[in-house]
């Protein structure tokens, strides 16, 4: 067993200095008997005395006049030899001397050394911190790196700083331009369900469609009575631009990870709503307005926009944010993340598509305090390889997380915890000598082809808390899941005693 001595700031006191000035000093007035009685005496001896004195003042010397200028039995005028008064130098202050005795920093011993070589990370980089913010274990932390699905705490954390906990997306239906024409303007709620109310989807909770459809046709006959709908317009401009990543995989629409990314849809592209790992097809809109055109008797459905200014007839709304949250980050929900960091580009006014995360969620983040200037979001989910942000970067913002700074108490809340929920309770999670540390890890995870990563907090063993980050990334494969869990376990089991070796 190694050990190490946590480094940490040295106390300097600087010795306080006093500038001391010294003026010449101001020399007395003369005594009036000594060259008063000169004057009346002796022209000669008065212009004597006269010179040499002005002389003394000028010059700066001390003369004495001489007792021959002086006729006899008269006193002699003697003019005084002046010194300046020295001025002492002054005695500094005693050093200050603390009066609290500083209790030395305890040696920790439980090293993980021996876990670092396995070739499972790829390369492997990592940070440990206490609570209080304290650098404990660090490997390569301050290097910006692929995040896979961990990127969806930023993006939540962004949210709960622009949107706010109570943010909805709402779906409405508006009257068109035309007779006997409504529009189905989405706006950004991809959890909106076509199941029939009662019956709950993969988002518990969502607004159902044919709710939306029922308010429309009440409406409806109060605006327009004895006028059928006879055309349906899909609006889903709220989102623009390319509704796929650059770097998203096409194979993750049919194995249910991730849908087109459309302002309009329901139950996010899936073919089963009430299945998370459902497969995704390749026209959510088109879905969206079968779906709606049934309760219109299957009347024809085309793409449009809405006119402007058109009333509106009816509207539904998603859950709060503070439950969207969970909702993505403990399954790792890439098709909600993405709605919900949309959301947040087009509230700062930066744009609507996929680019304008690039410049939104780093904006949004800077109300923590925490450098934005290394990160590189190409997405909200994390799917994209073009994503990069350094472990450090995380382990500071779980400092904040786990103080539930702000409402930040809601991502803490809505992480997966092995063993129990989520993405870490999975049969590869946390299992054989890593189950120890089940209910214990607190943490978002990522899994793409070429980053895995775990960041989030542990409950250790000893009763510390500790806040980790730990990336593997370049040649990586599924097992390195396990690598990690491992790594994170011996974390839980060090706890506070944690050594940098």
């Amino acid at each position: 067993m190694s050990t190490s001595l946590p480094g940490g700031a040295n106390d300097r006191t600087t010795p306080m200095t006093d500038a001391a000035s010294s003026a010449p000093a101001t020399p007395p007035a003369h005594r009036r008997g000594g060259i008063g009685s000169v004057l009346g005496r002796h022209r000669t001896a008065w212009l004597v005395t006269a010179s040499v004195a002005a002389f003394t003042l000028l010059g700066g010397s001390a003369v004495a006049l001489g007792a021959a200028t002086t006729p006899a039995g008269a006193p002699a005028a003697v003019t005084p030899v002046y010194s300046p008064t020295p001025t002492p130098t002054p005695t500094p202050p005693p050093r200050p001397v603390s009066t609290i005795e500083q209790a030395a920093s305890p040696l920790r011993t439980c090293s993980v050394g021996s876990l670092l070589s396995d070739g499972r990370f790829g390369t492997l980089q990592a940070q440990v911190l206490r609570a209080d913010g304290q650098v404990m274990f660090e490997r390569d932390a301050d290097t910006a790196s692929q995040t896979a699905s961990s990127l969806k705490v930023l993006t939540a954390a962004a949210a709960l700083n622009v949107l706010g906990p109570d943010f909805r997306a709402s779906t409405r239906v508006v009257a068109g331009a035309e007779a006997g024409t409504i529009v189905l303007v989405g706006g950004g709620d991809l959890t909106l369900t076509r199941l029939p109310s009662g019956q709950e989807p993969v988002y518990t909770g969502a607004a159902h469609l044919d709710d939306l459809a029922a308010k429309t046709k009440t409406a409806w006959q109060a605006q327009f009575p004895g006028t059928p709908i006879t055309r349906i317009v899909l609006d889903s401009s709220y989102f623009g631009g390319k509704t796929w990543g650059d770097t998203w995989p096409p194979t993750e629409r049919g194995t249910g990870w991730l849908s087109h990314i459309t302002a309009l849809q329901v139950d996010a592209d899936r073919a089963d709503p009430r299945v998370f790992l459902s497969p995704r097809g390749d026209d959510p809109i088109g879905r969206a307005g079968a779906a709606f055109a049934q309760y219109f008797n299957d009347v024809p459905f085309e793409q449009g926009t809405a006119p402007a200014g058109a009333a509106e007839l009816a509207s539904v709304s998603s859950q709060p944010l503070e439950t969207l949250i969970p909702q993505f980050l403990i399954p790792s929900d890439n098709s909600l993340a993405e709605m919900v960091a949309r959301h947040v580009a087009i509230k700062l006014g930066v744009g609507n598509t996929i680019d304008a995360l690039a410049a939104a969620i780093p904006r949004s983040l800077d109300v923590y305090g925490i450098d934005t200037s290394g990160l590189r979001v190409a997405d909200g989910s994390g799917m994209s390889r073009n994503n990069a942000v350094a472990p450090s970067y995380f382990t500071a913002l779980f400092v904040k997380i786990h103080a539930r700074e702000g409402a930040l108490g809601i991502v803490r809340d809505g992480l997966p915890v092995a063993g129990e929920s989520g993405t870490l309770n999975y049969s590869n999670r946390f299992f054989g000598d890593n189950a120890v540390a089940r209910g214990h890890v607190r943490a978002k995870s990522g899994s793409i082809s070429s980053a895995y990563t775990l960041t989030g907090i542990i409950d250790a063993a000893d009763g510390s808390t500790l806040i980790f980050a730990i990336f593997a990334t370049g040649r990586v494969g599924a097992e390195a899941r396990t690598a990690i869990d491992t790594l994170a376990t011996a974390f839980y089991r060090c706890g506070g005693n944690l050594s940098n070796r």
